[in-house]
């Protein structure tokens, strides 16, 4: 049997693209969701594999609409698999109850990891040779050493709220703690 699988990820977005390929496919039953794909806690996808059997056939219109990640997508695959369940992507042309579409997955799965790791050394690459020419990377510090002194000041004064002194150097109490995790009493001990 094929069961189908449609998700739009915005309220405003419409799924009759989706739901007529679906039908075009032959799916006897589909499951329709409105909901983003990074959003792990998709009720109706659940739906769609708990009623699911042995031989039947997730049939999706893309595979961005099953899962937004590589990772995602692959685990969700080989779950349905390890349950007899087969899977089919329509625009993708991928159908894992063949011999080729098991293949095709799988070199799209190698492919995307390959990426991940070219990207990760070009990244590595780029930050050694930032550092090599003494550039740092991060963002730069909210506030300078003057900053530090007006703030440890003020700070002292205990009619001075923290954050009237965020207001004054233009930052959030929440950067003052930052930089006196101890607040005001961290203060009083190093004086």
């Amino acid at each position: 049997m094929l069961i189908g699988y449609a998700r739009v990820s915005t309220q405003d977005q419409k799924s009759e693209l989706q739901l007529d390929a679906l039908q075009a496919a032959g799916c006897e039953k589909v499951f329709e969701e409105k909901a983003s794909g990074a959003q792990r806690d998709r009720p109706q996808l659940k739906a769609a594999i708990d009623y699911l059997r042995s031989g039947d056939v997730l049939v999706v219109w893309k595979l961005d609409r099953l899962a937004r990640s590589l990772k995602q997508l692959i685990e969700t695959v080989e779950a349905l698999e390890q349950k007899g369940i087969g899977f089919k992507s329509i625009t993708e042309s991928i159908d894992t109850t063949t011999p080729g579409g098991k293949l095709i997955f799988h070199i799209f799965g190698s492919l995307a990891e390959f990426e991940r790791a070219i990207i990760r050394e070009r990244t590595m690459a780029g930050l050694e040779a930032a550092r090599a020419r003494g550039r740092l990377g991060g963002r730069p510090s909210a506030l300078s050493t003057d900053d530090l002194v007006a703030a440890k000041a003020l700070l002292k004064n205990p009619e001075i709220t923290v954050s009237d002194v965020a207001k004054r150097l233009g930052v959030s109490p929440a950067t003052l703690y930052r930089y006196f995790p101890g607040g005001r009493s961290q203060l009083h001990e190093e004086s």
